[in-house]
């Protein structure tokens, strides 16, 4: 359990990073994620598999397909909302999938819906209502940001499922690969609903190229390995409500690098506290009840 914990706080602090390539990368965002997935499944191939690919039936590959096209989903939306917005809105809003997976997780697994699950997401919710009412100018990307939370908790819920009985490195190999038809398809359609000014290249050029490969190399195969092996140990709810953790660092980031904290007031850190509180309350609650299962286990 404690190994599990430290590849998800690892993990997080890459994803603290994320939220800089959405800045740093002035490409559409469906251009960025779609080159992103390419460039993490030939990274996979090289490094992890060197080369091979890794052998997987074919019902498991569609399961795991399936998954990577909410990822590429996922990471659309979230780029989106950082560009519709700051750093800081678009990885404050990722705080929502705790809430989110409190309610889908238990239909998902047909299993009674947990009331502390309830009780510290509705914490993290009031946390973002009060960093929400900082400044309307933010409501198209704060409305991106919601949409991305929601369909990361669903990635979430089924990818602990599909990846259950996979190694890691297969696991992620596939979403990469297996999700870049099926975003293709969806590109589309996701410009027709959230249309931008940048416009869409094939392939990207200089400082976007070299960014991209950063973002992949680190952000997404060593924080998705690291990711995914937690997941296997720990609950779609504590992995998602932990990751509010994520806009801790990618603040103190955006605060560094692009000089955000001068658009940031106190109803802004005031919300920031509820959720690192709420964080804190479930992963020390889960700290707790894994000691105590061990005493069990040990009698």
């Amino acid at each position: 359990m404690k190994e599990a914990f430290i590849r998800l706080h690892l993990s997080i602090l890459l994803a603290g990073c994320t939220g800089l390539f959405g800045k740093l990368i002035t490409l559409n965002e469906t251009t960025m994620v779609w080159c992103c997935m390419l460039f993490t499944s030939i990274l996979l191939l090289l490094i992890t598999f060197r080369g091979r690919f890794p052998a997987i039936n074919k019902k498991s590959f569609l399961s795991i397909a399936g998954t990577g096209t909410l990822l590429g989903l996922h990471w659309m939306l979230f780029y989106g909302s950082i560009k519709a917005s700051n750093v800081s809105i678009g990885v404050l809003c990722y705080s929502l999938v705790g809430f989110f997976t409190a309610i889908i997780e238990p239909i998902f697994y047909h299993r009674k819906i947990s009331f502390r699950e309830i009780l510290f997401s509705l914490i993290t919710v009031a946390g973002i209502l009060l960093i929400f009412s900082f400044d309307s100018r933010y409501r198209w990307g704060i409305f991106i940001g919601t949409l991305s939370s929601l369909v990361a908790a669903i990635f979430m819920v089924c990818n602990k499922k599909v990846s259950s009985n996979q190694r890691a490195s297969v696991v992620l190999y596939y979403e990469m690969i297996g999700g870049l038809l099926p975003i293709s398809i969806i590109i589309p359609v996701y410009l027709m609903f959230f249309p931008s000014n940048t416009p869409v290249i094939v392939w990207p050029e200089g400082m976007n190229l070299f960014w991209i490969c950063c973002h992949s190399l680190f952000c997404t195969v060593f924080m998705y390995l690291l990711l995914l092996q937690a997941l296997k140990k720990l609950s779609a709810f504590t992995v998602n409500l932990s990751y509010n953790l994520e806009p801790v660092y990618s603040i103190i980031f955006a605060m560094i690098f692009f000089g955000e904290a001068k658009e940031l007031n106190f109803s802004f850190y005031s919300g920031l506290g509820l959720i690192i509180l709420s964080v804190i309350l479930q992963s020390g609650f889960t700290y707790i009840q894994g000691k105590q299962e061990k005493r069990r286990q040990s009698k």
